[in-house]
């Protein structure tokens, strides 16, 4: 069976991998057959794509790119990525559940960690009720393809009234020796009055390859539920001699019902490409969302954030905070829509995008915006772009310290914003770390 797919034929060999293999996916195959069509109307998007002016996908997906998911990585590689030592560790790797690398032991009653496969083969119903309901193939080509085309990934199912102290670390593993793409999909579902903490990682271990890497995760966050959420997009966290490796299209898609919490963090620290989406529904009252970001590019780094915060009912609250720092000729994009619905009346919702300008060469594209349909609201939002400050570069000079150190103080004070946003103490610590690595 022929893998290999070019860029311009690339829609026809998709199409011909997704014919000869859907039988053997797991779910239903008319949900699939619908992406799939969805996906071959939509294309890959080009510059000409308003939502991916500044992400070049159609030169990336140029050449040969194979589709298989094989497991190459062992415990010896994958145990420096479990960088949170008090956490229940999922290892997916290439986009499928690896149980035996997994450490999944004595997990609390009413938590249910299992490959998306089995969860479709048990006849689960929360699976069944949530699965593919959310992320709209119909907006995004890479929502449908991932719909389409997605092999395993993971389930988590946090039952009703259960509060989970340890983290749950879901690390994402790409690894190939020829050029891949691969479909990573998550759906996690939080019950009336849960409490969970969720980390994605994301890195590339041992390749020479260029691994396109097309994520998607749908999260629910029922009644009254607590959630706390944090991304680490660090492609080269494992071959930090190679500072572009990897390319990352990380999809997002939370619902949240009556009087939950969610706070979602997304750290990108390397990556070649990497695009994020994000939205977030507000779909009952008294429902509170946080969105923080913080990006640090260099060389010829491409990240865009997306982020989408949707207030559909009254009474709730949003508050957005992203921070870049961009060296070399890397290019960073933000692009923050927020909607206020007709219904969405005492809406609050706050959007902010802050930017440090390294260099001469490096770029930066924002634009925040507000669509408001209510007329009881308050919502602003606001972006800055500038240099490191040079009076405060002075002083610190002033007193001794060198003008190198000053830079990396005013950095570190500049991303601590963010940072400061992690409750996890030993995450907060190894990000820290990284940042601080970034900054030598």
């Amino acid at each position: 069976m022929e893998t290999a797919i070019k860029t311009s034929t690339i829609k026809d060999k998709l199409i011909f991998e997704f014919e000869t293999s859907k039988l053997f996916l797991f779910g239903d195959t008319q949900i699939r057959d619908q992406a799939m069509e969805s996906f071959y109307k939509q294309g890959i998007p080009t510059r000409n794509h308003e939502e991916y002016k500044y992400t070049p996908i159609s030169s990336i997906l140029k050449g040969e790119f194979d589709l298989s998911t094989s497991k190459n990585c062992n415990d010896e590689q994958i145990e420096p990525l479990k960088f949170l030592k008090e956490a229940y560790n999922v290892i997916i790797e290439n986009g499928i559940f690896v149980e035996g690398l997994s450490n999944l032991e004595n997990l609390p009653k009413g938590v249910t960690i299992c490959s998306l496969v089995n969860a479709a083969t048990s006849n689960s119903a929360v699976f069944e009720k949530h699965y593919a309901q959310y992320a709209d193939i119909k907006t995004d080509p890479f929502i449908a393809l991932n719909t389409a085309m997605t092999k395993d990934g993971v389930f988590i199912h946090i039952a009703k009234n259960v509060i989970i102290e340890k983290p749950i670390h879901i690390i994402h593993i790409a690894t190939a020796f020829e050029n891949t793409i691969i479909h990573p999909r998550n759906l996690i579902v939080i019950d009336e009055n849960a409490q969970v903490k969720i980390v994605e990682s994301y890195q590339t271990v041992d390749s020479k390859a260029k691994i396109f890497s097309n994520a998607l995760t749908e999260i629910v966050v029922d009644n009254h539920a607590i959630v706390e959420h944090y991304k680490i997009q660090d492609e080269n966290a494992c071959l930090p001699e190679r500072k572009e490796l990897g390319y990352l299209m990380n999809t997002t898609q939370v619902i949240q019902n009556k009087q939950s919490v969610f706070s979602t963090h997304t750290f990108t620290l390397s990556g070649a490409l990497v695009r994020n989406n994000l939205t977030i529904v507000l779909d009952d009252e008294h429902i509170e969302s946080h969105l923080n970001g913080l990006y640090i590019t260099t060389g010829n780094q491409v990240v865009d954030n997306h982020t989408v915060v949707d207030h559909r009912k009254p009474n709730c609250n949003s508050n957005e905070l992203y921070k870049g720092i961009i060296d070399g000729k890397s290019t960073a994009t933000f692009n923050g829509k927020i909607f206020v619905r007709k219904d969405a009346q005492k809406t609050n919702a706050f959007q902010s995008n802050k930017n440090i300008l390294l260099s001469e060469d490096g770029t930066i594209n924002t634009k925040p915006q507000l669509e408001i349909y209510a007329d009881d609201v308050k919502c602003s939002h606001g972006t800055s772009t500038g240099k490191l400050d040079q009076e405060k570069i002075f002083y610190l000079q002033a007193r001794g310290i060198g003008l190198t150190n000053a830079k990396k103080l005013l950095m570190h004070a500049f991303a601590s914003e963010v940072v400061n946003t992690v409750k996890i103490e030993a995450l907060r610590d190894y990000i820290e770390g990284k940042i601080a690595k970034t900054f030598e």
